[in-house]
């Protein structure tokens, strides 16, 4: 029977901490990272966003790095180069996916077939379609083959490239193998530098995971239940976003049917203090009974500082972080240089369980050093002599996690925000 009583009222600090567990950052950072361990995590989390953009370390390994200090990057690429339980596909964007996940994103594939073919037959006009065949024979004659194997000289892909070749250039060849690799006929079984490596999926993905997709009914049920369980609480709208696997409106209807039969409940989430002032409402949510359940046992998140990616899971919505943190969060890559408030890839600052900051870093390699050109740091908050040793600690891992020499730091790099 569904429950009649007044949502409950969840404290934002519950709210905060949840996110932050469900997320995978109130684990011990320091605890020996096996195979098993890294897989386990990326299975809790769900997936994990690639990007090409490597000013410290690219997205994917400053996301697992922030959970667990002993993270290496050769880990993952033997869980996805040899063991195959990962698999690279998309949700919002490129991800890491756990292998065992694969049945439902063959939904995906289908939806997306006549979907991107449409859109993308309009964008690459000229020789998108001729290719398909082609490239699909090409690489089943060949085996493993990269965009510049089908057009030398032109990559296609992030990192050192001509300027023709950026994303919106791609050419025939390369559309061709992108919108395979979507729609589920390829797969990528190898990364050379940050290149993608095409094969036919039945050679890449284990055949144990490529059974017929489920029924749509539980492949829907699968996809909100999985996702509220990752978010903690959730709007059927953040659902729906998780994974990019059902829309808004399916979503809408499950948690309606949900509700009504006691499977979840509805909550409200009290938003971050903004001062005395303040009179933000608090947000109506659902969750799973058992995740409520576990709100008094949540282990807190470590007290020590953690630059996070972008694009970590957490940062990712930036509605969500600026009503659970009160951080008002965006990525300015795509800002011209004289429009930027703070940079061009920003990290922000995670303290325990508190958003403090953001700070400007990359790895210079004309000096091998970690270089911090900015550092801002939230209203209210102070560059104390313990939060400068606990700034000093996490860009000493960094240092250490790149390989570079030495940290410095330029002149006049504490800034107000």
């Amino acid at each position: 029977m569904p429950n009649d009583r007044p949502p409950e009222v969840l404290a934002n600090s519950d709210a905060r901490r949840l996110l932050l567990e469900r997320q995978g950052l109130c684990r011990p950072p320091r605890r020996k990272l096996k195979a098993a361990d890294l897989q386990a995590l990326i299975e809790d989390l769900g997936y994990v966003q690639l990007d090409s953009i490597s000013t410290v370390a690219r997205a994917h390994h400053m996301i697992l790095f922030a959970r667990n200090e002993t993270y290496r990057p050769k880990l993952l690429d033997r869980l996805l180069e040899r063991e195959r339980s990962l698999f690279e596909n998309w949700t919002h964007d490129a991800a890491v996916i756990p292998t065992a996940f694969f049945p439902f994103w063959q939904h995906r594939f289908d939806r997306e077939k006549e979907q991107l073919k449409a859109r993308w037959q309009k964008w690459r006009r000229e020789g998108f379609l001729d290719a398909m065949d082609e490239v699909l024979a090409h690489v089943q004659d060949k085996g493993p083959t990269r965009a510049r194997d089908l057009t030398p000289g032109r990559d296609g892909e992030g990192g050192k490239k001509p300027a023709e070749s950026a994303w919106w250039d791609w050419h025939p060849a390369k559309t061709a193998l992108e919108y395979h690799w979507r729609c589920g006929a390829l797969a990528v079984c190898r990364r050379e530098g940050f290149q993608k490596v095409y094969d036919l999926t039945e050679r890449v993905i284990p055949a144990a995971h490529r059974a017929p997709p489920p029924h749509p009914a539980a492949f829907r049920d699968w996809a909100c239940r999985e996702a509220l369980a990752r978010l903690g609480l959730a709007s059927s709208g953040e659902i729906a976003a998780f994974w990019h696997l059902v829309t808004p409106k399916e979503a809408a209807v499950w948690c309606k049917a949900e509700l009504a039969k006691g499977t979840i409940v509805e909550v409200s989430v009290a938003p971050a203090a903004r001062g005395k002032s303040d009179s933000g409402k608090p947000r109506p949510a659902f969750a799973l009974p058992e995740t409520l359940e576990t709100l008094a046992g949540l282990p807190p998140a470590p007290p020590r500082i953690r630059a996070l990616s972008p694009f970590d899971p957490v940062i990712r919505n930036r509605l969500r972080l600026e009503r659970v943190f009160g951080f008002d969060y965006r990525i300015e890559v795509f800002v011209p240089a004289a429009k930027r408030r703070y940079g061009y890839y920003v990290f922000p600052l995670l303290e325990g369980e508190r958003l403090i900051g953001r700070i400007d870093m990359k790895h210079d390699k004309a000096i091998d050093a970690l270089k911090v050109s900015s550092l801002w740091l939230e209203p209210k908050v102070r560059l104390t002599t313990a939060r400068q040793t606990r700034l000093d600690a996490e860009l000493e891992r960094q240092r250490r996690f790149i390989g570079a020499d030495r940290v410095v730091f330029a002149d006049g790099y504490l800034k107000e925000a």
